[in-house]
């Protein structure tokens, strides 16, 4: 007796779900230590603010290429 799994639908949203965990625990991060950082040092506020932004930005640009390599890998 064989039990064969089968996974019906799109495998790749799946694929896409677990790859977002990683820049969601990112921005987590980026904008919790940034708050810490402005609370420790208001004056430096603009500073921190612009290098929280960028990491941000670049974080977020992870998880759009993880949206965007399926459908430009995509296997026919």
């Amino acid at each position: 007796m064989s039990i064969l799994a089968e996974v019906s639908g799109n495998v790749t949203a799946i694929g896409y779900g677990l790859a977002a965990i990683g820049p969601g625990i990112g921005v987590g991060i980026i904008f919790g230590q940034g708050v810490q950082a402005i609370a420790r040092q208001p004056e430096a506020y603009g500073l921190i603010r612009q290098n929280m932004l960028l990491g941000f930005v670049l974080t977020e640009a992870l998880a759009l290429i993880g949206l965007v390599a399926p459908f430009i890998f995509q296997t026919i």
